[in-house]
């Protein structure tokens, strides 16, 4: 059977006896085979420059071992039992990290403390740029890799059992301390720059210094155990460091690669580092926008320059204790001895990132939404909901699902699942609600663009926070051209979100894209409006919360001109006369989610005089006056689930094989991801245009704008 790779047999320093190992594995690790009766076998890896680590197999079964180094070592170093300890909260929250499987205390099996895990199967990169795979899975091993780091991060101490784990607040200054003791206890000569950032992190601790996340301590991408096939984790390996404290401290660490001296290697692992050279690798806004989103926080994050300035202090006295290991004859790794040069450039390298207070790059602004600013706000409101989306509407989306799978064919189609009202309660407890409306969320259009993008992602996403069609345009039309009576009665139990509403224009017996073909007619009688026609493709009439219409009717009577022909007016659902007559299937579906589409037929239907919106004659006025920020709507919600589109096309590229390769790396399927990503960066570019004219000029003065940007969307 072929060696584990990244194996040596058990280097001299950290031979044991591994009779004894497997006599105590036999009797206290469950399932550990008794057959065949071939002895354990055990060889060391070459990577790890802390507790000596080693592959086991014992017939087909395989495990991993990690110990104490044997002879004098660092106060509180090397604290396998915390490791242990970590892992086996993780592994039971589902958090990827091998199952710990046993630890043992005793000393006289070893010589030392060890536990011992699981073996994972998968890919790990001991060179950080990756040379190994293409441009593209590079980047999405990258983001797979920050993804996993966030998801660390959202964990609470309670949630995991391990209250007391650290050593409560203070963690920055408990750390500078720290490290500071240990590279004393360990330095060989005197290196001024290790001093002076030691002095320069103890006068700039970060105020509030009370963070207690669970955090990693190394976490790097080569510690890391990658799916063989997929860009997905496996396994965090390396817990000998994690603690409680500042989670910017873990993202800092990551990041601090991208300032990497180019005159020393990677912790001694091969040449330097050419980050910055290296196609596909994301830059640092990048990876730390992709953090900041699946933490629901804005990418403001003060005190950068601290923590990365704290982490070349802890890389460079790691350094030296791996360095002071060696002369003492119980280092893990084979090159310890090259761990002495590296540690003045890099606490010279702390101390210029100490200095720093902006670390974005020269190049243009990489979101879109940079180039049409949102406000303060606005950026406040988008990272709430994009939290919320995340804490409780993507979980429920398979409840929903279900839910309509289940009665697609029932009586109760058409009715709502139970967790929609509790996402909307929660919503509107939130303040997430009715963003839409800059009269009352104070957003801009190009504020509500972004965070309609990201309600596109879910498709009931919109209803949750009351901003979904067509309830938001009549709305809209209430709001601006409604009266107060007409208010009291609509508007308001709307915007509550108590009842829903539909919109009746299009026509099955005209063109309906030239509205002057209309002929659903409106004729004044008394103190009413008789309605006669029939509509179709009113969206959210089948909903059971549906209690009234929006109608564009033409008064045939008038002979104004054919634009000041037509009038809207509001309809109850239950009137006499008003019949829904069957839903229209889109691609064959329903759509009972937002209600359906439904086909209505007017037969006399007599409707309050009062009813009529703004007056006679002005149903275009109100149309157009209705359209600008709808379409803004429409188009950035849709670009929104475009992005999951790609993302699940670019997933399943980097999964699926043909002709002996994945499908990204044929030709023609990496043209079609990126004709889809520059889709739909072209669409999303001028529809925020088109949100920021209406911002800046007014919906009127918009039109052209409104009209040709929502084109490359819409198609």
């Amino acid at each position: 059977m072929a060696a584990e790779p990244g194996t040596t047999p058990v280097r001299e320093p950290h031979r044991f006896d591994q009779g004894a190992l497997e006599k105590y594995l036999s009797r206290h690790l469950a399932g550990f085979p008794v057959q065949p009766p071939e002895a354990l076998t055990a060889r060391q890896y070459s990577s790890g420059q802390s507790n000596p680590t080693f592959y086991l197999q014992k017939g087909f079964r395989t495990y991993v071992l990690r110990k104490k180094p044997h002879g004098p070592l660092l106060p509180r170093a090397h604290k396998v039992d915390r490791e242990y300890h970590v892992q086996k909260a993780l592994f039971s929250a589902g958090f990827p990290v091998p199952e710990p499987l046993l630890y043992c205390s005793d000393v006289s099996v070893l010589g030392t403390e060890f536990y011992v895990m699981e073996h994972v199967q998968g890919r790990m990169f001991r060179d950080i740029t990756l040379p190994e795979v293409s441009p593209v899975e590079r980047s999405a091993l990258y983001v797979a890799m920050i993804e996993t780091l966030a998801r660390l991060h959202s964990f609470s101490l309670h949630s995991l059992g391990l209250q007391g784990y650290g050593g409560g607040p203070g963690y920055c200054r408990r750390q500078v301390t720290t490290w500071k003791k240990q590279y004393d206890a360990s330095a060989h000569l005197d290196i001024p720059a290790m001093n002076q950032l030691a002095e320069w992190l103890m006068n700039n601790l970060p105020a509030g210094d009370n963070e207690e996340n669970l955090i990693h301590g190394d976490f790097r991408i080569d510690n890391i155990i990658f799916h063989p096939r997929e860009a997905r984790v496996l396994a965090v390996l390396d817990w000998e460091l994690s603690t409680t404290g500042h989670p910017l401290a873990d993202l800092a660490y990551t990041a601090a690669f991208y300032f990497w001296p180019n005159t020393i290697k990677q912790l001694g692992q091969g040449g330097t580092l050419s980050f910055r050279d290296t196609i596909g690798i994301p830059s640092l806004e990048e990876l730390i926008s992709v953090y900041c989103r699946c933490r629901g926080m804005s990418t403001d994050l003060p005190n950068l320059n601290f923590f990365l300035a704290l982490s070349y202090f802890k890389i460079a006295g790691i350094c030296q204790g791996v360095y002071a290991r060696y002369l003492l004859g119980n280092s893990s790794a084979e090159n310890s001895y090259e761990f002495a040069e590296m540690v003045k450039p890099l606490a010279e390298t702390g101390l210029l990132l100490s200095e720093r207070t902006s670390f974005t790059s020269d190049a243009q602004p990489s979101g879109t939404g940079e180039l049409f600013q949102q406000t303060k706000k606005g950026q406040e409101v988008l990272r709430k909901v994009k939290q919320f989306m995340k804490q409780h509407v993507f979980p429920a989306e398979k409840e929903v699902v279900e839910y309509y799978a289940r009665d697609e064919n029932s009586l109760d189609r058409w009715k709502k699942p139970s967790v929609i009202e509790k996402l909307k309660e929660m919503a509107k407890a939130e303040g997430l609600w009715n963003l839409f409306l800059p009269a009352i969320s104070g957003l801009s259009q190009v504020d509500y663009a972004l965070i309609a993008e990201e309600t596109g992602k879910c498709f009931f996403a919109p209803e949750i926070f009351n901003c979904h069609a067509p309830d938001t345009g009549n709305m809209e039309v209430l709001h601006l051209y409604g009266s107060e009576e007409q208010k009291k009665q609509w508007l308001e139990p709307l915007l509550q979100g108590k009842i829903s509403s539909c919109f009746c224009m299009s026509e099955p017996d005209v063109a309906s894209s030239d509205a002057t073909n209309m002929e659903c007619s409106i004729q004044r009688d008394g103190d009413s409006y008789v309605v006669s026609g029939k509509k179709w493709w009113s969206s959210g009439a089948g909903n059971t919360n549906c209690k009234v219409a929006i109608v564009m009717a033409k008064n045939k009577n008038l002979s104004a001109s054919r634009y000041r022909q037509h009038s809207m007016i509001i309809v109850p659902l239950d009137i006499p006369g008003l019949k829904l007559v069957r839903p229209l299937s889109v691609f064959g579906y329903l759509d009972q989610p937002h209600g359906g589409h439904f086909e209505i037929h007017f037969n006399e239907v007599r409707v309050p005089a009062s009813n009529l919106i703004l007056g006679e004659g002005r149903g275009f006025e109100i149309a157009q006056g209705r359209l600008g920020p709808g379409r803004i709507h429409h188009c950035m919600r849709a670009i929104g689930t475009a992005e999951c589109a790609l993302q699940i096309m670019c997933e399943r590229a980097a999964q699926r094989v043909t002709f002996g390769k994945k499908l990204y790396h044929h030709e023609v399927v990496a043209h079609w991801i990126a004709e889809s990503r520059i889709a739909i960066e072209q669409a999303r570019l001028l529809t925020l245009k088109a949100a920021n004219s209406i911002d800046t000029k007014g919906s009127a003065q918009a039109r052209k704008e409104v009209c040709l940007y929502s084109d490359p969307t819409n198609s």
